[in-house]
């Protein structure tokens, strides 16, 4: 392997790390004893580290992000290339890759015509709250200001998407949360609220309207969803419910917000994972494997209609969307973005993820039958789930510590997958899986072996 750190160079950057970065979502106390884990080379679906250990990433780049895996050359030559002749202009002016791909985005996802950029997810998601926000002002007489999120979905880091959090441990010691969010109730079947009924889907749905009625439809602007949640549980909601939660939002006048942050261009098979269950959004988001990281970019899209709301009076000055995105205007970021979704075309990845998404299930519920603590296996392409409980019949869940203690065996066996932490107090209990849309049948064989070998290891 040609390793971009010489060892000769390796103890200076683990100290400079060590000494000087921040790292995200880790407790650094840890350092004062053990070196920080740095990556210095990716090809495919693996990574090195700055020791020559090499690892098969499950979860793409750590939070289901690199689609189309490391090491493309042709984005990173789409990137230089840009940078070169218009590294940046702001985005209250145009550029050619972002016009065109918007054009190419939007032509995967009919009824919606508009992409305003910017570059995360959680700003992509601050945008929609904005929108829903000026709209009530302007068209509702302020009222319908109200943000409905569903419970263990997560929408971003910002003081605003916390408040969209329905996930409680992301959201402690941050507040006071901004008011007009208001929370809906989960949807996820294993651990259903509603007893054992044959129109789960649907009863969790109306679930929605409850809360509703009880706040108020003249005071609800919208309802923010994930289409399958992510570091929730991986929760693919039942049949029944997206086309019940598609009425209710006709029915109250609201705004359906689908955060496609994690789900969208690819990684449920489908371009987007809301085109899983035929439902047409008002809003939709996304980020991570837009330009697979390659560059920062995200998107919020949205349909005609929503962005004629902010073009009816030209003559007023405060009738536009006064917003803006600073790295929106980086031209990297479309422009990788119109090649990762070249590559997904050209070489058939939607299929590949269907197919491989398939096997990766069957290999985990081969492994149920084998492991009892294994309850619940769900997923949609290669985005999958497994839930670990001490007790089938009860279904209570194993500790947090059990989790990641099989999510560590699995990394000193060069394996990397991810779980749900930090999150849900008592339901840390969940394997995610989330390999990069060129995942071969070996690589799914190796990703679910050492986790037969880790569940053993940890649980007998």
């Amino acid at each position: 392997m040609n390793s971009l750190v010489q060892p000769n160079d390796i103890r200076d950057v683990i100290e400079a790390d060590r000494a000087h970065v921040w790292h995200h979502l880790t407790q650094h106390k840890t350092f004062e004893t053990v070196d920080p884990r740095i990556f210095v080379e990716g090809r495919g679906m693996r990574v090195w580290d700055a020791t020559g250990k090499e690892y098969l990433d499950a979860v793409s780049g750590g939070v289901w992000t690199v689609n189309v895996g490391f090491g493309r050359e042709s984005i990173a030559n789409a990137v230089r290339d840009q940078l070169v002749k218009l590294n940046y202009f702001a985005n209250s002016a145009g550029s050619i890759p972002g016009a065109l791909f918007a054009r190419k985005l939007i032509d995967k996802m009919p009824g919606m015509s508009r992409v305003y950029y910017s570059n995360s997810g959680s700003e992509a998601n601050e945008k929609v709250f904005k929108m829903v926000r000026q709209i009530a002002h302007r068209h509702y007489g302020g009222q319908k200001y109200k943000i409905l999120y569903r419970e263990r979905d997560y929408h971003g880091t910002t003081i605003g998407t916390l408040a969209a959090a329905g996930q409680p441990e992301r959201r402690e010691q941050y507040g006071p949360m901004p008011p007009g969010f208001v929370e809906v109730p989960h949807c996820l079947e294993y651990r259903g609220q509603y007893g054992d009924i044959a129109n789960y889907g649907e009863r969790a749905a109306q679930a929605i309207e409850d809360v509703i009625l009880r706040e108020g439809p003249e005071t609800i602007g919208a309802l923010c969803l994930e289409p399958i949640t992510a570091g929730g549980g991986v929760i693919v909601p039942p049949a029944g419910y997206w086309e019940t939660v598609q009425d209710i939002c006709r029915r109250y006048d609201i705004l359906l917000h689908i955060d496609e942050v994690v789900c969208g261009v690819g990684r449920t098979g489908k371009w987007f994972g809301y085109q899983n269950f035929g439902i047409e959004p008002d809003f939709v988001t996304m980020a991570k494997g837009v330009a697979s990281g390659y560059a920062a970019i995200s998107c919020t899209v949205t349909n005609e209609k929503v962005f004629n709301l902010f073009k009816d009076d030209p003559s007023d000055p405060l009738s536009f969307f006064r917003d803006i995105s600073t790295f929106g205007g980086c031209v990297a970021g479309p422009a990788a973005a119109l090649e990762n979704m070249r590559i997904i075309e050209d070489e058939n990845l939607l299929e590949n993820t269907t197919l491989m998404g398939e096997r990766l299930r069957a290999n985990l519920w081969e492994l149920q039958t084998r492991h009892e603590v294994i309850g619940d296996v769900r997923g949609a392409g290669l985005f999958c789930g497994a839930e670990l409980v001490s007790n089938r019949q009860t279904k209570e869940p194993v500790e947090e510590k059990q989790v990641q203690a099989v999510v560590a065996a699995c990394l000193a066996n060069g394996v990397i997958i991810g779980a749900t932490n930090r999150s849900l107090p008592g339901l840390n209990n969940t394997l995610c899986f989330s390999p990069a849309l060129i995942a071969s049948a070996s690589d799914i064989d190796e990703v679910t072996g050492a986790v037969d070998t880790a569940l053993t290891k940890v649980f007998g």
